[in-house]
């Protein structure tokens, strides 16, 4: 088995290290002579820690991130309140980490390059597809370098512009707004306190402002704010007239610009996301408005499905690729731009999220042609009690690239290699104890859960009753 992957943004490093765990042998191309370096997507999802807990790279993603801060409201000069996006949720058996955590693309991308470099995969940097063709049996592949290689799979991770998308000629639906202009990138702000964001406006307009927004790893915010009709060029220059304007001149001093870019509504969702034996993921496949945090981590889950099912080779599991992610990519979009709507419409709660935004509730249920499901729900995370006394969680049983088959309270054995035995009492010899895995699963003696290798409920096997 082999993979080419034209992309290494989060979704191209994330697709490899799922399938560099599994043995599989994959190459990872990018046409940038550089990495990347800036925030861009600096949002992560609780969805997307619980994948990178299994990647194992959550432990080195916590310590670098930082908690979403409380943002400071400033209107003409003087403080108004204190707001967050979202509620604080406190953690729970079932979903550990439900709290989105702050991270610049650049930091999350180099975490997953030293991770997938730890299986000896390294990203070959300036080499870009040019082109492939394919046979029912191999994709062949051109590269920017010169060579050809031939693969069993070729996935585009390649971005909104994505060369693998084009020369498939899948339609990429959807608009640009070009009526709708930001200016983003990452600043250093003296005068701002680093702990707290902040949001500068003027009490006509009280929602078209500047927004800036602490990073972690030095002292630099992530600022955004509209240019309605202005023709300017991101500079220094320009972000500190911009500041002076909405926070009032001496307010914040701004130095180290590292990234900037001008920004445009561009919403859009491929056709399709697979052709034989090519596959679309991330960008390639639906880009996103910056609203709601959705596009990166949409990306991430993405991979996080693919992998295994690259893996396996099995058709009817790579037919469900597009049926459960282009369903989901629809939905989100639907999301994010609706939280749009609500800037360009001046909702005062247009910065709230809610919990559809944190991927935590992504279903495959009732899709059309997904034979190989029957419920398709995220799997909860569980404490539990081994036969020894010793703790452990749902998710350390489910961690690594295999399926995981639950078992509650069964009266014989299994030749599942993975098979863990759920006792309601004190558990019997290599078993384990949890009242609350029962509950989540709505779990009676004698059930059989089949847990995918990406955390969803593959199959259930309920006793009569």
């Amino acid at each position: 088995m082999s993979v080419l992957i034209a992309g290494a943004g989060p979704t191209g490093l994330t697709l490899a290290i799922d399938l560099a765990r599994r043995g599989v042998a994959v190459r990872l191309v990018e046409q940038a002579t550089e990495y990347f370096e800036g925030s861009r997507g600096d949002g992560l999802q609780p969805r997307t820690l619980e994948v990178f807990e299994d990647l194992g790279v959550l432990d080195e993603v916590l310590a670098q991130s930082l908690e979403m801060p409380p943002l400071k409201v400033i209107i003409d000069g003087r403080f108004v309140q204190e707001r967050r996006m979202g509620a604080i949720v406190e953690a729970t058996p079932d979903s550990p980490y439900p709290n989105g955590r702050g991270l610049g693309q650049s930091r999350t991308e180099a975490i997953l390059r030293d991770k997938l470099a730890s299986y000896g995969v390294q990203v070959e940097l300036g080499t870009g597809l040019e082109t492939f063709t394919q046979t029912p049996e191999a994709v062949t592949a051109r590269l920017s370098t010169g060579e050809t290689v031939t693969v069993d799979y070729l996935v585009g991770a390649d971005g909104g512009r994505s060369t693998v998308r084009k020369t498939l000629g899948i339609p990429f639906v959807g608009t640009t707004d070009e009526s709708i202009r930001m200016l983003l990138g990452d600043v250093a702000a003296d005068g701002l306190d680093h702990d707290f964001g902040y949001w500068f406006a003027q009490g006509s307009n009280p929602m078209s402002g500047i927004v800036m927004t602490p990073l972690s790893g030095g002292d630099q915010f992530q600022f955004g704010t509209p240019l309605d009709d202005e023709q300017v060029d991101p500079t220094l220059e320009t972000l500190q007239e911009l500041v002076d304007r909405y926070a009032g001149p001496g307010v914040a001093k701004l130095r180290d610009l590292t990234w900037s870019t001008i920004w445009r509504p561009n919403i859009r969702l491929a056709e399709r996301f697979r052709d034989g034996r090519v596959f679309l993921a991330g960008d390639a496949a639906h880009v996103h408005p910056p609203t709601g945090g959705q596009g990166l981590n949409t990306g991430v889950q993405d991979a996080y499905n693919l992998g295994w099912k690259l893996a396996s080779g099995n058709e009817e599991l790579l037919t469900s690729y597009e049926t459960e992610r282009r369903t989901n990519a629809e939905r989100v979009l639907g999301i994010s731009t609706g939280l749009l709507k609500k800037y360009q419409d001046g909702d005062e709660r247009a910065h709230e999220r809610g919990r559809d935004t944190r991927q935590l509730d992504i279903t495959y249920r009732d899709l059309d042609g997904t034979a190989v499901l029957t419920t398709g729900d995220r799997a909860p995370d569980s404490p539990l009690v081994d036969a020894q006394g010793n703790k452990t969680r749902l998710f350390e049983l489910y961690q690594g690239p295999h399926e995981t088959l639950l078992r509650f309270s069964p009266t014989g054995p299994s030749d599942h290699p993975h098979a863990v035995d759920i006792a309601r009492e004190a558990p019997t010899a290599k078993a384990y104890t949890s009242p609350e895995a029962f509950t989540y699963y709505d779990a009676h003696d004698g059930d059989e859960l089949l847990i995918r290798p990406d955390g969803y409920v593959g199959r259930v096997q309920r006793v009569l009753r």
